[in-house]
């Protein structure tokens, strides 16, 4: 049983083209056949984008709940849409404002409204 902020290991698709096995956070359940909309999560801290992305720091006292290994960054830019066969292990879980945080801003910048002309790359 996978839920929502459950931190996983699962193969995820790279820029490259080809499948990965890495950590991923259960964003939501999708309707219909029973996918999940998770993000990439990633050592490489500077990648964070402020006021988007979540950083799990270590010297949290809930960061051993996550099960990760290191201070790590929840890449809002790395979403992926898995079925569950697709998970390997389950590592742990996020803390339920982490999950807030992270469902709150790929709402906002969802529903973000923009120009017509941001809209269509101009």
């Amino acid at each position: 049983m996978v839920f929502e902020g459950d931190v996983v290991v699962a193969e995820l698709p790279q820029a490259d083209g080809m499948a990965k096995l890495r950590p991923v956070l259960v964003l939501r359940e999708l309707p219909g056949f029973g996918d999940f909309l998770v993000c990439g999560i990633s050592t490489q801290v500077l990648q964070a984008e402020v006021g988007f992305d979540v950083i799990l720091d270590q010297s949290d006292e809930r960061f051993v709940d996550s099960g990760l290994k290191s201070t790590s960054v929840v890449r809002l830019n790395f979403l992926a849409s898995i079925p569950i066969s697709r998970m390997t292990r389950h590592l742990g879980k996020v803390s339920i404002d982490v999950l807030v945080t992270l469902q709150s801003n790929l709402a906002a910048h969802l529903v973000a409204l923009h120009k017509p002309e941001q809209a269509h790359g101009e």
